[in-house]
């Protein structure tokens, strides 16, 4: 598919929307009747699968466990890319506009499509891990100049291996789930004992993130020119990031509660085959050339643009901070998983990776309010007259992003979430 499709569906208007029938996302909806189940986005609408299986529409898939009837994505994602190709294929077959199957049977279409306004949405993976990277060079090296000076920004590693930590799974929380400011150990101002309170200094983090399967046996590394085939789908991720509590505990094992309360998800899950038509080079030649277990041919990366927008309690009408791209990343999600597995490492169905801040060259692209405001000294000037070195409570964040084909687009959703004051 190229970025020139022109493919359509039956539903109406569908083309104009963040979900055309080039998209067709995944996700885990509930709706009144109906437990949960998979769907996809397609238009305004939400194609109900177990309802399609139930029609005998799906029968004929290369699969006898058939996993679309399931309430979360993790077995689909256990089946691998031969099925997934073929399930997205015969999705768009049923949808397309010259196909006359579910155009013209009101009652199967009255029976499988639903509008989203009228279903709530669900976490579409059990999440068993949570890896975070540290992916994009802008970022690495803006927070570097801020700590370490520009002659050692990037840590003598960055350059030869995508650096990430494992994160907390059970704190990863869907789009529109509010996030409490935490409470946490900082450094005391003179150096004396560590104060313990509210972190101040609570910050985004732009990032993407990959479902992952059907995953390997422990033992048995990944190679880099296979990993593609454990990317399942893309969504926006939130890192919400405690600042101070960080700069106080990351030596020398990294973040920990500092990142651990809470990290917002997107609820559409894009699925990589959507985004093939925008593959694109990374915005640099890798050099040093890495190790070659960890060399990959270009494209390596996305032309995604991604979006923050904020909202304040004095303000609730959002506006845009951050303007940021996919393919500003150094290291690419491929390489991440061909990394994770290098020693053995074994990946789960539902796993989920993230990239990290993705940050660009200009400053409107910077992916956190620690390099907007440059920690802190250069506050973010709102259209009301308000001023943001960090967030503060009631404060609305959301993450958009999209892909844009020729009249057509591929959207995800939002990841949204607002600030309650901290308890204690």
């Amino acid at each position: 598919m190229s970025r020139q499709s022109t493919r359509d569906t039956f539903v109406p208007g569908a083309r104009d929307t963040d979900f055309p029938i080039q998209n067709l996302p995944y996700g885990v909806f509930h709706a009144p009747g109906r437990p949960a189940r998979l769907g996809v986005a397609i238009g305004d609408q939400v194609l109900d699968l177990f309802a399609l299986d139930e029609l005998g529409l799906l029968k004929d898939l290369p699969c006898g466990d058939r996993p679309w009837r399931e309430g979360s994505l993790n077995a689909l994602l256990a089946q691998g890319p031969a099925l997934w190709s073929a399930l997205r294929a015969r999705l768009a077959a049923l949808l397309d506009a010259e196909n006359p199957e579910l155009r013209d049977n009101s009652a199967w279409r009255q029976a499988v499509l639903l509008p989203q306004s009228q279903v709530a949405l669900l976490m579409p993976a059990a999440i068993g891990d949570y890896t975070d990277f540290y992916a994009s060079r802008h970022h690495a090296t803006n927070v570097g100049i801020m700590f370490r000076g520009r002659d050692n920004a990037l840590m003598p590693n960055w350059l030869h291996l995508p650096v990430g930590y494992h994160g907390r799974a059970s704190s990863v929380v869907l789009s529109g789930t509010s996030v409490r400011r935490p409470m946490g150990q900082t450094e005391a101002p003179e150096g004396g004992f560590p104060l313990f309170g509210p972190s101040r200094l609570l910050d985004i983090e732009l990032e993407a993130g990959f479902l992952l399967g059907p995953g390997n046996a422990l033992g048995q590394p990944i190679p880099v020119r296979e990993a593609g085939g454990q990317l399942f789908g893309m969504v926006l991720v939130n890192d919400w990031s405690a600042r101070d509590v960080q700069k106080w505990e990351y030596q020398p094992l990294g973040p920990f509660l500092a990142k651990n309360f809470a990290t917002t998800i997107s609820p559409w899950v894009v699925p990589m085959e959507a985004l093939e038509p925008f593959r694109c080079a990374g915005p640099e030649q890798e050099d040093p050339q890495p190790l070659p277990y960890l060399r990959q041919e270009n494209p390596r990366l996305w032309d995604v643009e991604l979006y923050v927008l904020l909202a304040t309690a004095r303000m609730p009408e959002p506006v845009r901070i951050v303007g940021s791209n996919l393919r500003h990343l150094y290291w690419g999600p491929e390489q991440m998983v061909a990394h994770h597995t290098v020693t053995g490492c074994n990946l789960r169905p539902g796993d989920l990776i993230a990239t990290g801040t993705i940050s660009g060259p200009e400053k409107s692209s910077f992916g956190s309010l620690l390099e907007l405001t440059w920690r802190g000294t250069e506050p973010l000037q709102l259209p009301n007259g308000e001023t943001r070195r960090f967030l503060e409570d009631g404060d609305t964040v959301i993450i958009r992003g999209q892909a844009r084909g020729d009249g057509w687009r591929i959207g995800f959703g939002e990841a949204r979430g607002t600030i309650l004051p901290a308890l204690g």
